[in-house]
């Protein structure tokens, strides 16, 4: 299994529109982050988690021409805006690209993209899609893929474990019933917006706390805000833990030898 991440920032993007603090004035490109998502691939199969606002772009950068299957956390502007450039993978695969997510998620893309859905007029392209609502683990081409129920806020959200790896941006708080999910994992990547409190989103000390309970061989920090420098948090964060940042890749067999 291998890992990119394709953004790793919060809902504003780093930099941030009209700001010159310290890292957002950075020239260290680890401090330029889109919004939050990751391409997968292990056994021939590719997987998006998420597609944020700048989805054609982090394709581009990547050279990620296919892709068999999204997997969505919840519907977030910062989570989904990029739906409407699946059309591009479409023209490549010729596939329709089967997508996932909890009964919240799926019935807001139905409303969110009604277009997509229920077409106006004759013309013009829109992404092929299969939406599937899922609530237990599932299966594609022999691939377990178990769905982890997280809190961000009030909201009930997915993160996902595949394998050793699991993922969890947005979230608040994992439930005692999702933790017992997530023992034995061997690479977490798990949001963390910044140092200071926030009522929808862990702290960097919060995921750090869970991260030490789980004990992974390796934990990445992601969904980061302009207040996380990478250099000097990076500094400070303990041993196993790291910051991810755009463009990251990590191949699992290499790092768990």
């Amino acid at each position: 299994m291998k890992i990119r991440f394709l953004g790793t920032g919060t809902s504003h993007g780093v930099p941030l529109l009209g700001c010159n603090c310290e890292t957002c004035s950075s020239t260290d490109q680890r401090n330029k982050r889109y919004r939050s998502a990751l391409f997968l691939e292990k056994d021939g199969k590719s997987f998006l988690i998420d597609t944020p606002q700048e989805l054609r772009l982090q394709l581009l950068d990547y050279e990620i021409t296919w892709v068999d299957a999204v997997l969505y956390t919840h519907p977030h502007a910062d989570h989904i805006l990029g739906f409407d450039d699946l059309r591009s993978i479409n023209r490549i695969t010729g596939e329709s690209v089967q997508c996932y997510g909890n009964d919240f998620t799926i019935n807001e893309i139905y409303r969110v993209f009604q277009y997509v859905f229920k077409p106006v007029q004759v013309g013009g392209g829109l992404p092929q899609v299969s939406l599937n609502i899922i609530n237990k683990p599932f299966n594609i081409s022999g691939i377990e893929i178990i769905p982890l129920p997280v809190k961000h806020g009030k909201l009930d959200i997915l993160g996902y474990r595949i394998g050793d790896f699991a993922y969890i941006t947005d979230c608040s708080h994992i439930p005692e019933e999702t933790m017992e999910l997530l023992y034995g994992v061997k690479v977490l990547v798990l949001g963390a917006l910044r140092f200071r409190k926030h009522t929808t989103h862990m702290t960097i000390d919060e995921a750090i706390a869970v991260i030490q309970r789980l004990r992974p061989a390796k934990a990445f920090l992601t969904h980061l805000s302009h207040d996380v420098e990478y250099n000097s948090t990076q500094a400070i964060l303990p041993e196993g833990i790291y910051l991810a940042y755009d463009g990251l890749k990590v191949d699992l067999e290499e790092e768990l030898r």
